[in-house]
């Protein structure tokens, strides 16, 4: 690579991508460390999610917000018709 000044210079992918030698990343280093000691244990594809907590049913959800809505609503009324003109 021809030499250039500090403000042509740019990166050679292509370059880069010959190496001879690629350095892992420092995640990689450490996992490869870690597992060394202590190797993880086997994981099936798709894992038990374990138990899952019970849902509110989608009406209880729905009367929730309309109720918000509603509280809101009136509480902005009541404060309209209060405030003087």
């Amino acid at each position: 690579m021809a030499e250039q000044g500090d403000t042509e210079r740019e990166f050679d992918f292509r370059w880069a991508a010959e190496a001879a030698h690629k350095e892992p990343s420092a995640r990689a280093r450490m996992l490869a460390a870690r597992w060394k000691e202590n190797p993880p244990q086997p994981v099936p594809f798709r894992g038990d999610p374990g138990p899952v907590a019970p849902r509110r049913s989608s009406w209880a959800s729905t009367a929730l917000v309309l109720g918000c809505v509603v509280a809101v609503v009136l509480l902005l009324g009541y404060l309209r018709f209060r405030a003087p003109y």
